[in-house]
């Protein structure tokens, strides 16, 4: 058994970390290396994709028609009138495609079920793909608001109807939409150095990171899960946010790691408290997993005046490389409400910010602050997500709503807990599933592990020798196998995040097996140690 000092790498954040596993688990031109570390997923939603060429064709069509006489690669700008009927006469002349089958499905349900005029909404989807014209608006398309914003409803809200209208900031994925709500939340005097921040822990590790650097240096207070109760938030660890320094609250639901949805119980607990003795508060919640969970309901629906919701299309549609995301926020909230209450001197400071968007700078609303501070205020007029991203996104969200009988929805669900029972049982271990479990992470608690396998001693022993990032490098080295440390996302146990997303399930059989082996040498090496 290795007995090689991986201490110095053991301060890394989880995805620098990861780098070095990734080095070693590659050293090994002979093998295969498995890498269960990131959350890229290796499946994707392909119908919206095939929507996207099919709708590409006709947009270029639409394009040519204006210049087709000059022959030279030469087009113009599409035109509104009658667009439908030429896509008709186009799509009478292809084959009955999945894409054809896609668009023409998307026709009639954008007008029957949300009301948009089918020429319009058509107009503006070839513009988008053909990307001819900046985004406007630049926060986001009209249509392409309206179609995200039914999808969310559907996702996000279960059987709650929406408290009022919300509108959303297209973003380049969930990752920018955090990092430009923690620098409007900074410049707009919402949050100051030295103030509180409170999160929801364990969390995917940015949240963790962004607090503390130096243009924000927030206090962050750990509101911590609880590992024996399937990772909800205890009523002793909630109270914490009755503490009126606390300005901001985040959180992942479902959980990343731990990959579990606060339960019902949680959510009446929180909306209770925020309602009746934290009106004040801001929550902001990243539900990029929701919909790999079932009857899923987002805080962003039981407090609507007060979260901010980041939701992303990488893990669910796999399109990580497309950089989709969205901000929501409701029209009536308690950020606009706070703006209003800022000093007068900063106030007079973020007129000069902002006078050259409004002759009122003050009525700017926080979300449109989002847009302009997101392109340094000066280049307002040009910010915006690319159309062709806008487009795909749009598409994303009416698989999502037109996919009546949940078809890809369960394939993904059932494809995400097939594995995790595949990873457990070969590590000799029975997988319980809670009910408010996703499964698209799991945490494996190596100190727990050992103590179901081989007792408290081995457990005691084991966290003693604190083994966890020598775990991880072993299992690089001898298998090819790369976990990420729990203690990046604040996990106090020693433990190792699996996704359950990107590998086959014959590969989590290996993962389980190579895990299971290598802890069977550490309690061998414990055996020695009594010896």
């Amino acid at each position: 058994m290795s007995t090689q000092d991986y201490s110095n790498f053991a301060n890394l954040s989880p995805f620098e970390l990861k780098d070095k596993l990734i080095s070693v688990a590659s050293s090994d031109s002979q093998r295969l290396m498995l890498n269960a570390g990131r959350g890229n997923p290796n499946f994707l939603a392909t119908l919206p994709r095939w929507a996207f060429l099919t709708l590409g064709e006709f947009s270029m069509r639409e394009s040519e028609r204006s210049y087709s006489y000059l022959n030279s690669g030469f087009g113009g700008l599409p035109e509104q009138d009658g667009i439908v009927q030429r896509f008709e006469a186009f799509a009478a002349h292809q084959d009955d495609s999945q894409g054809i089958t896609f668009l023409r499905s998307a026709l009639s349900y954008v007008k029957d079920q949300l009301g948009l005029d089918r020429d319009e909404f058509l107009f503006e989807m070839v513009g988008a793909f053909l990307g001819c014209t900046y985004p406007t608006p630049p926060r986001i398309l009209r249509h392409v608001e309206e179609i995200i914003k039914a999808y969310l409803t559907q996702e996000m809200f279960g059987p709650i109807k929406p408290d009022g209208d919300f509108s959303l900031f297209a973003t380049e994925g969930g990752t920018a939409a955090m990092a430009y709500i923690f620098h409007s939340l900074s410049v707009n005097g919402i949050i100051h150095p030295g103030e509180k921040i409170a999160l929801a822990t364990p969390i995917f590790s940015p949240y963790l990171e962004i607090p503390v650097l130096a243009e924000y240096a927030l206090d962050v207070v750990d509101i911590r899960m609880d590992r024996t109760d399937d990772w909800q938030l205890p009523q002793s660890e909630i109270d914490k946010l009755l503490d009126p320094a606390i300005k901001v609250f985040c959180i992942v639901n479902p959980s990343n790691p731990p990959s579990s949805k606060l339960s019902n119980a949680v959510l009446d607990q929180l909306t209770e408290l925020v309602n009746n003795q934290r009106p004040d508060l801001i929550i902001v919640t990243d539900d990029v997993y929701g919909t790999f969970a079932d009857d899923f309901v987002s805080l962003f629906a039981v407090l609507p005046r007060n979260t901010l919701l980041v939701y992303s299309f990488s893990k669910f549609f796999g399109a990580t490389g497309w950089r989709l995301g969205v901000v929501a926020l409701h029209a009536s909230n308690v950020i606009d409400d706070k703006l209003t209450a800022v000093p007068e001197s900063e106030k007079s400071d973020l007129d000069e910010r902002y006078v050259s968007l409004s002759s009122e700078p003050r009525a700017l609303t926080f979300i449109d602050r989002l847009v302009a501070d997101s392109r340094a205020v000066a280049l307002n007029h040009t910010a915006g997500l690319s159309t062709p991203q806008q487009l795909q996104m749009a598409l994303f969200a009416l698989n999502g709503l037109m996919d009546r009988l949940g078809q890809y929805k369960n394939a993904a669900k059932q494809l995400i807990r097939q594995r995790y029972q595949t990873l457990y049982r070969n590590i000799g271990i029975t997988a319980k599933f809670e009910p408010n479990d996703v499964n698209y992470y799991t945490l494996i608690d190596l100190q727990e592990l050992g103590a179901h396998l081989y007792g408290a001693d081995f457990k005691n022993w084991f966290i003693k020798q604190d083994l966890g990032t020598a775990f991880l490098f072993r299992l690089a080295d001898e298998t090819g196998v790369v976990l990420l440390p729990g203690k990046g996302f604040e996990v106090i146990d020693t433990s190792a995040r699996v996704s359950l997303a990107n590998l086959t399930d014959n590969e989590y059989r290996a993962i389980g097996a190579a895990t299971r082996r290598i802890v069977d040498e550490y309690h061998d090496a414990f055996t020695l140690t009594l010896e």
